[in-house]
Formats: C-alpha cells, sequence, structure tokens
C-alpha cells in the first residue's frame, strides 16, 4: 500500500523553527521528486519546496532562505527544516511523492497533512 505520513507540526512563535517529517514506503520512494505543499485556509495548495533524487531543489520565493528541504533516501524520508517562521507560513503542510519540481500533478502521492501555525 502507497503511503506518506508527515509528522513535525505544531504551534510555534514567530521566529521560530519547525522541522517536518516525511516517512514514505519504499515504492513510493523511487519516484524521482518528492516536495511540501501547503494550504492555507481560503487559499489554494501551493508548493512550498521539491526536492529530486539526485538532489536539485525548487523552493517558493516566500520561503527561500528560510526553509531547507532534504531526503535521506536510504531511510526513505523527506524533511523540511523552517526557520524564522512568520504568521502567514499557518497552513497545513502536505507531503507529495510526484514527478515534478515545479508543480503537482494528477498522477501524485499525498499524505493527510500536518498543521502548522505560527502565532504570538
Amino acid at each position: 500500500q502507497v503511503q506518506l505520513v508527515e509528522s513535525g507540526g505544531g504551534l510555534v512563535q514567530p521566529g521560530g523553527s519547525l522541522r517536518l517529517s516525511c516517512a514514505t514506503s519504499g515504492s513510493i520512494f523511487s519516484i524521482n521528486v518528492m516536495g511540501w505543499y501547503r494550504q492555507a485556509p481560503g487559499k489554494e495548495r501551493e508548493l512550498v519546496a521539491a526536492i529530486t533524487s539526485g538532489g536539485t531543489t525548487n523552493y517558493a520565493d516566500s520561503v527561500k532562505g528560510r526553509f531547507t528541504i532534504s531526503r535521506d533516501n536510504a531511510k526513505h524520508k523527506v524533511f523540511l527544516q523552517m526557520n524564522s517562521l512568520k504568521p502567514e507560513d499557518t497552513a497545513v503542510y502536505y507531503c507529495n511523492a510526484g514527478w515534478s519540481l515545479i508543480a503537482a500533478t494528477q498522477w501524485d502521492y499525498w499524505g493527510q497533512g500536518t498543521q502548522v501555525t505560527v502565532s504570538s
């Protein structure tokens, strides 16, 4: 069964940090691109960051310099280190497995999502 399971979300103050993790089944991890998307209330889901199996990355402009995506191919995990968090980063964050660094496709796989709330 194909699975992606996120963890690491929570409540953090502005300026703080969180690290999201996504555990995947082996069959998913062979897919080239892993990514993180987010969806805030009333907004469309958007790409946050993505990484290929070879380590090429793509970031949304709004998170460049603050977020870092990485993957551990041996452990079948992908991570999102989020620093200098802002209230506008508040959203449900979804782990994604697919084939594009730029946008999700209808054939992608998704996790169930983890809530990140940035508030004082």
